[in-house]
Formats: C-alpha cells, structure tokens, sequence
C-alpha cells in the first residue's frame, strides 16, 4: 500500500510493518529449508518441538515456516508457495490475513495452528459449518502427526464423551456454533469432569469476515422447560387478507411493517377489540403476523421441509442448521404456513458469536475478502489486516454491471449470456441471493435445452461433487451465496482454459460487496484465464431501497437495458447503503450485549468460585445463624456444606436466567426511553446495572428462605421435592438478532404520528 494509506492508517496499511520483512527472507527460508530436508521423519518431529525454544521472533519464524513447509510436502505433497508462508507469519502474529480464493488458505491455517501448538498453546480452528471442520482436520491430519501435534474435529453428530476428548487436543476443528453451544453448556455443569471447553487461548477463524462481521450478532441459545406458543391461526388469516400500502406499509429499507390508521381500524372492527387499548396481546399477534407475511418470503428467508420451518442463512445460502426465529416470530411464520408449532422453551442462558470470540485470548483469521470490512474488524476486534498477494498474476476480466429495468428482462439476459457462452464450451457459474431466483433461472435454461446443476438450500448434499464437476467444458451451474462452500472451480482442461476459462455471473448484486468478490473470486483461481459480470435489476432488493433509481425505468432498451452511468453509481451507492446500515446495527447490538458479556463473566467467576471454594458457604452460613446450629447436631459439616453449595448453586442460575428474561425484556421497551429524552442505550444500562447491583444477594435471599423451608435428611436437601428443580431436558439453537420492531416501537411510531 502506498505512503497516502499508511498515514491515515487504512485497513491493510500495517501489513508492511507485520510481514514485510518476512517477504525479504526467502534465501534464510531456503537455507533452513535444505538443513530440515536432510532430516528423518523422527527427527523432523524432535525438531518441530524445539523449534520455539530459542532464538529471536524472526529467526523463530523463519525456522518455523520452512520446517513447516516440509512437513507439508512429505506428508500431503504440497509445497507452500511463498504467498502461503506470508500468510503463515500473519496469523501467527495475530493477524487476519486476507488471501484470494484458491490459495491454499487450508494449509495455512492448519500449520498456523500446529505452530502456536508448539508454543504450547491450546488452538480451535473455527469454520462455518461441520463439514468444513472434518473435512479440513481429516486432510490436515498427516501434517500435525508428523510435526507432534494432536487434532481432532468435532460435529453435531458426537457424543459429550468423544466431545470432551477431542477438546483435549492441542488442535480442534469445530464450527463456530457448536464450540458456542458447547460454552452455553458449560455454564451449568456441576461437575469439573464434565466440562468441555476447559479453555479459550487461542482461535483461527475461516471465513473470517463471515464469522466475525456477518454472524457477530447472532445469538447462541441454550433452552429448557419447553412449553409450545401457539401461533394465532385466526389472525393469521386476518393478516393474510390484509392489501399492502393500504392496511400496511413497509418501510424503505424493508426492515419494518406497521398497520396504518386504515389497517388499524379494519383489524379492530374484525377482532373486536381496541389493539391500543385493551388489545395490547392482540397487537402483538397482529404485528408478528404482519411482519411474517410482509417481510418473511418462502424460498428467500426459510424453506418448508418435511412440515417445519428451515431458515435459509443470508451470508451462505444454504439452511442454517438448528436456526430458529425468536418464538413469536416463528410461531407466526408456522401459522402463516398452517404447520404445527414447535417446541419453545426459557432461555436459560445466551451469547452472540461476537462475545464467544472475545473470549479468546488471541484471535486471528483468514479469508479472501478482508480488507472491505476492515475498519468494522478493527473496531469491534482490534484486529489488523495482512493483505498476501496471489501466487500467480489474476488475469480474470471483472466487466462493467449490466442493469435492467425488470426481474424478467435481466432473467432473459442472463439466459442469453449463458446460451452463448455454453455454446463456445465455456463453463458458467450463476451466484443468485435467493433459492427462488436459482430455480427460476434453471428452468429457464433447461427449457432453452442447456443442462443444468443446482445447488442451494434445498439440497446441498452433493456440494463437492457439483462444484468439482463446475469447471469442465460447457458446464453450467447455477448456485446460491458461494461463501463458505469450501471447494475449488479448478479448470478441467487446456481447451477450457483457452475458451476463456470460467464465466461467473452474479444476478444481482448482495447487500455486501464483499459476497459479490468471493462470487466473482471463484473464476481466475491460480492465474486461469476467466471473467465475471453482475446483472441488475431496478425489481433487486437492493435497488428497492433507493428511489431515486427507480425513475431510470424509463431509460430501458427494448430488452430493458439501462446503459445510464449515474443509474450505476446509484448501484454502488445503494451497496454502501446497505453495507453502511450493517455496520450500525452491528454496533448497536454490541452496545446493548456488552454490558450483558461483563455481567455474564461476572456470574460465571461467581459460580466457579462458589464450586471451588466455601467463601459463599461461610456467607450463607453466616446468615442462617441458629439454622445451621441446630443442623450441625444431626448432620456432618460436610453434608451441610455440600447442600448449602448445591442450593446456591441452584439459586445463582435460577437468578441469571431471571436476569436474563428481564434484559430481553428491558430492550424490548428502551425506546420509549426517547419520549424523556433518554438515549436508549444509556437507559438500558443504566436499569440493567441497578437491577444486577442486587444480584448476589437475592441469590443469598433466595438460598437463606430454602434452607429455613427446606428439610434435611441424610442426604441433605432435596431441592426436587421443594420445587427448584432444573430442566429435565435441554437444547441449542440459533435465534436472529432483532429480527423485527417489538410492539413497544409500533406503538411509539403511531403515538408520533
């Protein structure tokens, strides 16, 4: 990066200062590289675990990188590149490294983690999905046998025993959920051996900027105590009947829907109610309703499969496995469908995936489209980014967007562009945001006669063999969101490459830019020829938040071509728009989940201290007074202790989950704060701090009444019988962060009026 970069500190600007000196020692690499190749498998092993014992940080990680570099090639026959050694040095400096597509970000990864292992580190390498996780440990196993590094890899599908195991290894694999998961579960475990996550060191993120920025706010729920909320069938219907613009409007940027004066008088003249009035629950049903039917598309935002509800993820494409709107909101969308309400249940306890990484002592990452969110990285991680340039020059041709007034006519252009290219041996790529659009498209083209491979959330189990198969000759396959996929369009042969090697095609630009370049990253792998071009249409949603663009459908060809340049700038700018409004709402659940991090370590530090130590137990004892007396002449100190233990253990997590369901409930109504000229953020801390100041002692209240209640036999006190039991079942699963405007906001929005 030039000098103009570096002294306004943009992301990427440090990456001289992180690696640039690495860069310049490719003759010591060489030379440590001869010494290591002369040495036996055994002794290579011996070497990798000296490596970190002495010398400079430099001379370190020189040593390091060539000694990793043959334990690569004798064991998987892949010699890093130099590229890849760059890489190897940014993550173990602690950095996220920016790295294109096909470049070998697997490897670098896997001999980043053996090297902090060597450090004496304890190392998870998260991806976005378990079949990534096995997948990548499974074909990285030789490398960290043969430096002396134990992995393992963890899935869904395991036991807690081979769980607890596999988080023994110096290196897990795991999808970021499920090490999440794994935390949540930890939180009420009463036995030190059932622990599974005993520590947090060190974290390697994949797909960094899907993980960390994408996924950051998404909450990880641990539930129990299932009860079933039903969805409201009649007003359901009344809903459905409901004309848009007329009974309802939603806003510009399709994040909200409210009733309008006209809907709220036709909605209460049905129901027979005053929604605000008397009708507050009503209200509530109707705006989930509403929101279910305006904003939440079959096909686009869930699947139905086999009766219930899959949500497709946003970021991937695909179903996000165990993702499940918060219960109102998916109680409603189960009505709208007439399907069977599922299972709901108490939170117990909760955590973004943005508070899970902060838990870290080191994180690091790598993905292909950094340096676009690097300031957001920088802000929520303090992390720097170490752009590593491509092996070979990208010779790919990124064309000018095409844009077109109408869904239909830039569908019928695609088709177009797809049939000549097919008929000239081209392999095709078609990235659409939506399963609609990727079956729309197919049967477009299967009736133009051209065969077509589909792959989005409906069935993705033949993932790897569809991407595989993607770049022979004439090829066409049309797919949802490329990120995360995991697999490489290689070039069949030398007669694909020379008919210009793979054509992607975007229809449609994403809500971020950074989809569009990992969609476009998939041609020109390794210095294949190839090329990429966007088709839009004003119909986008994206473009629907920009009315200004909308007068340019005027402007349209006979095919509904706009060639307008400044209809194309409002492209770019609608992306930055959309991308600009991320940012906010990231920054803004982190505001309200901060506070509630701090105080859920807070507890947490509490209970380990409670389980391991009799500080709370002299407290309780303290206050009990004669109680204890007079139990002391019938039992053991030990059984005594043991019980109050049990029983404050019992209250403490009865009080968080107390804590925690008046937090969600807290934020549900802080914006009426604005009508005092309050800040909504500030208010909510400010209640949440005054509510938690008491904490510690309503558990010892809680405790004292038990104990006073309670009655003691030999075996001490069985909490059962008095009511305090735990939940005899419990589950995990993802919610969305915000989904909708609570009841609280619509009213707020109509008193205004």
């Amino acid at each position: 990066m030039g000098l103009l970069s570096r002294l306004l500190n943009r992301p990427g600007a440090q990456a001289e200062k992180a690696t640039g000196w690495f860069e310049k020692a490719t003759a010591d690499i060489d030379a440590a590289g001869a010494e290591f190749a002369d040495l036996s498998d055994a002794e290579l092993t011996e070497a990798a675990g000296e490596v970190f014992a002495s010398g400079g940080a430099k001379d370190t990680l020189i040593r390091y990188a060539a000694l990793a570099r043959e334990a690569a090639e004798r064991t998987l026959g892949e010699r890093a590149y130099d590229t890849q050694l760059t890489g190897l040095v940014g993550l173990l400096q602690g950095h996220i490294v920016q790295m294109a597509t096909g470049e070998g970000k697997t490897l670098v990864g896997a001999l980043a983690a053996a090297g902090y292992a060597l450090q004496g580190r304890r190392v998870h390498v998260v991806s976005v999905n378990d079949y990534l996780a096995v997948r990548d440990r499974t074909w990285m196993q030789p490398v960290f046998d043969l430096l002396g590094v134990s992995s393992a890899a963890i899935s869904a599908a395991q036991d807690d025993a081979d769980r607890r195991a596999a988080y023994r290894a110096e290196v897990l694999y795991a999808s970021v959920t499920e090490v999440g998961f794994d935390v949540l579960r930890d939180r009420f475990v009463l036995d030190d051996d059932d622990i599974r996550v005993a520590e947090r060191d060190v974290v390697i993120v994949d797909e960094a900027d899907s993980v960390l920025i994408d996924e950051a706010r998404v909450p990880l729920v641990l539930a129990g105590s299932s009860t079933i909320e039903d969805g409201n069938e009649r007003i359901a219907a009344l809903v459905e009947n409901l004309t848009p613009g007329v009974d309802y409007e939603i806003s510009p940027d399709r994040r909200a829907v409210s009733l309008t004066d006209d809907g709220v008088t036709r909605v209460e003249d049905e129901l027979g109610v005053e929604l605000y009035g008397d009708g507050a629950a009503d209200l509530a049903a109707v705006n989930l309703a509403l929101y279910a039917k305006a904003l939440v598309k079959r096909d686009v935002d869930y699947l139905v499969v086999d009766g219930a509800i899959k949500l497709i993820s946003a970021s991937r494409g695909r179903v996000a496995e165990l993702q499940r709107w918060p219960d109102g909101l998916q109680a409603a969308v189960e009505a709208k469908e007439k399907l069977v309400t599922t299972e709901s249940g108490e939170i117990l306890d909760q955590m973004t995936v943005e508070e899970l990484i902060h838990g870290y002592a080191t994180v690091c990452g790598m993905t292909g489209t950094a340096l676009a969110v690097g300031d957001d990285l920088r802000e929520f991680y303090s992390l720097e980014i170490v752009p590593v340039d491509t092996h070979l020059p990208v010779i790919r041709d990124d064309e000018p967007d095409r844009l077109y007034t109408y869904q239909e006519s830039k569908e019928r252009a695609i088709v177009e562009e797809v049939v000549e290219n097919h008929t000239k041996g081209r392999p095709v790529l078609i990235g659409t945001s939506s399963v609609a659009e990727s079956e729309s498209l197919a049967a477009r083209l299967i009736d133009r006669g051209v065969d077509v491979a589909v792959l989005n959330a409906k069935d993705d189990s033949a993932e790897a063999a569809i991407i595989g198969d993607a770049g022979r000759a004439g090829a066409v396959t049309v797919s949802t969101q490329m990120a995360g996929r995991g697999t490489d369009i290689r070039l069949a042969d030398d007669e694909v490459a020379e008919a210009g090697g793979l054509l992607v095609i975007g229809a449609g630009r994403y809500l971020s830019s950074r989809l569009d370049d990992q969609l476009r990253g998939r041609a020109g792998r390794q210095g294949d020829p190839g090329s990429s071009v966007f088709f839009t249409s004003l119909e986008d949603e994206l473009l629907t938040r920009v009315p200004e663009i909308q007068r340019f459908v005027t402007e349209g060809d006979e095919n509904g071509w706009i060639e307008s340049k400044r209809a194309l700038t409002l492209v770019e700018h609608a992306q930055r728009v959309a991308e600009g409004q991320n940012t906010a709402l990231h920054r803004d659940t982190w505001r309200f989940n901060e506070l509630m991090a701090k105080q859920r370590e807070l507890v947490l530090a509490r209970r380990r201290e409670l389980r391991d130590g009799n500080e709370a137990i002299d407290e309780l004892r303290e206050r009990l007074g004669d109680t204890v007396t007079e139990l002391e002449k019938e039992h053991s100190t030990e059984l005594i202790d043991e019980s109050l233990r049990s029983v404050l253990l019992f209250h403490l997590d009865a009080r968080w989950v107390d804590h925690l369901a008046f937090l969600n409930d807290l934020r549900e109504g802080i914006h009426l704060r604005t009508f005092a000229k309050e800040k909504p953020h500030e208010a909510f801390n400010t209640e949440s701090i005054r509510v938690f100041s008491s904490f510690w002692s309503d558990v010892l209240d809680d405790s004292q009444a038990t104990v006073e209640e309670a009655e003691f036999t030999d075996t001490g006190i069985d909490l059962a019988s008095h009511g305090l039991k735990r939940p005899s079942s419990t589950w995990t699963y993802l919610t969305t962060e915000n989904a909708f405007g609570s009841d609280i906001e619509n009213i707020v929005k109509r008193i205004r009026r």
